[in-house]
């Protein structure tokens, strides 16, 4: 991982925070950073490492890996889309994490700010649901004896293809 990267752990000087990390991630940190004093809504999503997927009641850990050159970038194209979409929107923080994370511990953390919560709330679903979908970021699931890329796995697509479900590849996102 680039040390540029990393350096974005620390809560940035204005109202974006993208970042990859191999180290937990500061959940409360960007909660606190986003909540400033002209918003009134202050939403954060913390996706944990859980110890069960479909199929599987016996996941040990998880293990992420992503094409950073490719994340960031689309990981700031989410953020530039939100904001579009949502002009009242003011902090957004999109931190995935990357490497070996335990179970109940984090492994992404959105978190966005607006005066009101419609904005904040609606924001914030998007951003989840666009990263899941456009960011290359994938998951290896642990278990005592055995281990898998990804049970459901699906093709990155573009931002736009978003908009247009025509345009994404079958098995895509969900």
């Amino acid at each position: 991982m680039s040390e540029a990267a990393i350096s974005r752990l620390l809560p940035p000087a204005g109202d974006t925070w993208v970042a990859l990390s191999a180290e937990g991630l500061p959940a409360e940190d960007a909660a606190r950073w986003a909540g400033r004093p002209d918003c009134g809504a202050v939403v954060e999503f913390r996706g944990n490492a859980r110890d069960h997927s479909p199929g599987r009641i016996d996941v040990t850990e998880l293990a992420y890996e992503a094409y950073e050159e490719q994340a960031l970038p689309r990981m700031g194209r989410i953020v530039i889309e939100a904001r579009r979409r949502w002009p009242d929107l003011r902090c957004v923080a999109l931190l995935h994490r990357t490497g070996i994370v335990a179970i109940g511990e984090p492994a992404v953390v959105v978190v966005t700010s607006s005066p009101h919560r419609e904005a904040a709330y609606a924001a914030n679903r998007f951003c989840i649901d666009s990263l899941k979908a456009t960011v290359p970021i994938w998951k290896r699931e642990a278990w005592d004896g055995g281990e898998h890329w990804g049970t459901d796995a699906q093709h990155v697509v573009d931002l736009e293809d978003l908009e247009n479900p025509d345009r994404v590849p079958a098995g895509g996102p969900s």
